[in-house]
Parts: structure tokens; sequence; C-alpha cells
């Protein structure tokens, strides 16, 4: 976990679900070398946790904004999260 620099627990809202929105973010954060998770979430938002080095983990939140073709974000709200153990790699839960 020295890697793990920086976490954050991260909302994105807007056109977020029924768009791969979970897929692109597995792939752009293991691009990336992040660990952690993402899902969606009831009220249909999604929800992700973050960690890895301090750019990486700076340039994922800014890649929220953008989203897979079909996304329409409208807020990436972010948090401190250095105290959650992230998992291994970076998985999609539900």
């Amino acid at each position: 976990m020295a890697d793990d620099r920086k976490a954050a627990l991260v909302r994105i809202t807007g056109r977020v679900q029924g768009v791969c929105f979970r897929v692109w973010t597995r792939d752009e954060a293991e691009r990336l070398g992040l660990r952690g998770w993402v899902r969606n979430e009831r009220d249909g938002s999604v929800t992700a946790l973050i960690a890895g080095p301090d750019s990486a983990v700076d340039t994922m939140l800014s890649r929220f904004w953008e989203g897979p073709p079909g996304a329409l974000v409208s807020t990436v709200a972010s948090e401190d999260a250095s105290s959650v153990q992230p998992p291994a790699g970076f998985q999609i839960t539900h």
C-alpha cells in the first residue's frame, strides 16, 4: 500500500447509469494503476472509492467529469477516504 498516498470516496450524479459508467471507471482506474471499487446507487448516482498515487487520483477525479460516451455528468463530489482500506485491484461491486 506504499503507493496509496491518496484515497477518495466519490459520488457522481447525472446520466451515469445505463451508459457503462462502472465498466468505464474500472478500465480508466486500471490504466492509472488505481485500487478501489465502483457501484451504482439506488438514487441513480454512481459511487467509487479510488486509491493510489496523488497524481493518478487527481487525474481520475478529472476524468469522472467526462465519463464514457452517453454519460452526462452533473456533479462529482469527493471526500478524503485515507482511512479506508481499498481492495487489491479495482472491482465493480453491487
